[in-house]
């Protein structure tokens, strides 16, 4: 018997781990997920660093604490030395999975400081940094698809860097940044970079689109609101999978494809339900399709191992049924398209609370040992 973790790999869905530590690598529990709930790959944003350098029960980081304070390093180089070192270890616990998936999978992400995602020039500068500081090709470096981000992804792709393209909410979004990734290549193409070697994800979020739209439909409460509650994620996202078959089967991108390019994969992020009314595998076994990723926290992770049923493709065939959605959406008085603004605007907050809370108390700790 397949578990449902083995039934999800065969479908298609790469299996990432949305959640670094240092314990994790070094206790050897990373490369126990690998062995057993057949995990690829690993994200990882501020808030997740926040939680693991700040718990009190962790004393991993702390000697390398020290050893900053004593140089008179900044919470800013401070961070950066400590989460570059954990990506770097991370990669290397995944460099056979990466070899064995032909450089698909045993990807690491991580994200440029969250003060940059209104900051083109500094994110492409941040971006280098990064690709050369941690020094692993199944390295991604995450971008913010805002505005800003946008045209510092193709130049990240550009140069050869590959991308984790992240926060990304809405299809008009996702289609700038289809294009971002194409004019990237292009360019590599022009400065004589093998295309294979760039690797780039687009994370698509699933769950907060829920949160946001059924709080509306809750506020409106005509049963016709209240019967989609629960729906908009999963059709956002389906309808997200049509419009990367759609992209990366026309002339220009196929063009960069017969040239050694890889596609774009879509990324499914924020898939753990938010609403206990929800099955808490939902954005799991209702996102079933080829060549995707789903990055999941360990909660959502363990409950599809436990009782995830996979039951193969559950996307391509629903094209017809998101757009309705989206229309009773639009007939009950939704904008949705305000919905994925607010998202994307909130989730650039929250990283960069994060990040500024992460820097607080990484401050206070290099005084202490000081």
């Amino acid at each position: 018997m397949s578990t449902p973790t083995e039934d999800l790999s065969a479908a298609g869905v790469s299996i990432w781990l949305d959640d670094l530590s240092r314990t994790r690598i070094h206790s050897g529990n990373l490369k126990q997920l690998i062995e057993t709930r057949n995990v690829v790959g690993v994200t990882t944003n501020p808030t997740i660093f926040a939680n693991s350098m700040t718990n009190p029960d962790d004393t991993s980081y702390d000697a390398q604490v020290h050893e900053l304070a004593r140089s008179g390093a900044s919470a800013v180089d401070a961070v950066f030395a400590a989460t570059t070192q954990d990506v770097r270890d991370a990669l290397d616990v995944f460099r056979p999975v990466y070899d064995a998936t032909n450089h698909v999978d045993g990807r690491v992400s991580i994200e440029v400081s969250p003060d940059l995602a209104h900051d083109t020039d500094g994110t492409i500068a941040q971006a280098k940094d990064l690709w050369e500081r941690v020094d692993r090709p199944n390295l991604l470096v995450k971008i913010p698809a805002t505005k800003a981000g946008l045209p510092a992804i193709a130049a990240a792709i550009g140069a050869g860097i590959s991308v984790n393209v992240t926060l990304i909410f809405s299809l008009e979004r996702y289609a700038e940044v289809i294009d971002a990734y194409l004019t990237g290549l292009e360019t590599a193409k022009a400065a004589g970079i093998d295309l294979s070697t760039i690797h780039s994800v687009a994370s698509f979020f699933v769950s907060r689109v829920d949160t946001e739209t059924d709080k509306r439909l809750a506020a409106i409460g005509t049963e016709e609101a209240l019967a989609l509650k629960g729906r908009a994620g999963l059709a956002n996202a389906r309808l997200a999978y049509e419009l990367y078959e759609k992209s990366f089967a026309g002339d220009r991108a196929k063009a960069l494809l017969d040239a050694g390019a890889t596609l774009q994969r879509p990324l499914w992020a924020s898939t753990g339900v938010k609403d206990p009314a929800l099955p808490d595998t939902l954005y799991v076994t209702g996102l079933v399709a080829p060549g995707v990723v789903n990055t999941m926290p360990e909660k959502t992770m363990e409950a599809t191992y436990d009782h995830g049923v996979v039951t193969g493709d559950t996307v391509t065939s629903t094209y017809e049924s998101s757009r309705e959605v989206f229309a009773g959406l639009k007939s009950v008085g939704v904008d949705f398209d305000d919905v994925t603004q607010v998202l994307e605007d909130e989730g650039v907050a929250k990283f960069i609370d994060s990040w500024h809370g992460l820097l607080a108390q990484v401050t206070e700790g290099l005084a202490a040992a000081r």
